[in-house]
């Protein structure tokens, strides 16, 4: 792929991406509501452009009344432009899917009716996340802007169900390209398609000596265990953007 303008990277944990974007000669910008290490660039509520963009869409495009308010992070987002976008997966990982069991150990000192009412409340969020998801997609769609997203990929996510297509990239194996956790994820690539690399971090030990949690056992959807080693980014960026061979890896017989 050939990125002629700028990388924008969307959500938590993007400024690992953005990084390495930046080292490999693409210039690169972050935006996340939270600003945990002091170096996003833009900290704005990114579900609220996106439903300000998306209802710019559905009025009408010739009225000239533009107003400061019409302004979102895609006016300046062009087709020559890529957006790497981390959407949160709290609502559509696997471990969320187990939660709507009235069977799950977390409900275990809950009434029945404290039990319905609980899952009734995340089935609503997690429609307003699925919404808000396909809104986004909508946008880049209308816009002609490229997009690539992630999300879980393991066992039984709330995307495996039902969603507009599959992912175009499964990573089964995030370990493999020098990644902290094994976490399969998939990558949905829109006005764009993915390359083809393939490659395999020589030291994966180095790798795992970098991660330094502040909990040596992270939680399911803690911030330690969403972490996103540099190496990863780099491969990732290289493998499936890029299509660019590198000598630090090695090719795999897969």
């Amino acid at each position: 792929m050939q990125i002629n303008g700028k990388v924008h990277c969307f959500f938590e944990q993007s400024g690992t991406f953005k990084n390495e974007f930046i080292k490999l000669g693409i210039p690169a910008e972050d935006y996340d509501i939270q600003n945990n290490f002091g170096e996003t660039d833009h900290v704005v509520d990114l579900f609220k452009h996106i439903e300000r963009e998306y209802d710019k869409t559905r009025q009408d495009k010739t009225r000239q009344d533009k107003t400061r308010q019409d302004k979102t992070i895609f006016n300046d987002i062009t087709k020559d432009d890529l957006i790497v976008a981390f959407f949160p997966c709290i609502y559509f990982c696997c471990n969320s899917q187990m939660l709507f069991s009235m069977t799950h150990k977390n409900h275990k000192n809950l009434t029945n009716d404290q039990i319905i009412k609980y899952i009734i409340d995340r089935n609503q969020k997690r429609a307003q996340f699925f919404e808000i998801l396909l809104k986004f997609i909508g946008i880049c769609l209308n816009k002609g802007i490229r997009m690539i997203f992630e999300n879980p990929w393991s066992e039984q996510t709330h995307l495996k169900e039902a969603f507009l297509k599959k992912p175009d990239v499964i990573d089964n194996n995030r370990m493999t390209r020098g990644d902290f956790f094994v976490k399969p994820t998939g990558f949905w690539f829109w006005n764009c398609q993915p390359t083809n690399g393939c490659t395999v971090q020589h030291d994966k030990q180095k790798v795992r000596l970098m991660w330094q949690p502040k909990n040596p056992t992270p939680g399911t959807c803690s911030e330690e265990r969403s972490m996103i080693s540099p190496d990863y980014a780099r491969n990732w960026i290289c493998d499936f953007v890029l299509g660019k061979k590198q000598d630090i890896g090695q090719l795999s017989l897969f």
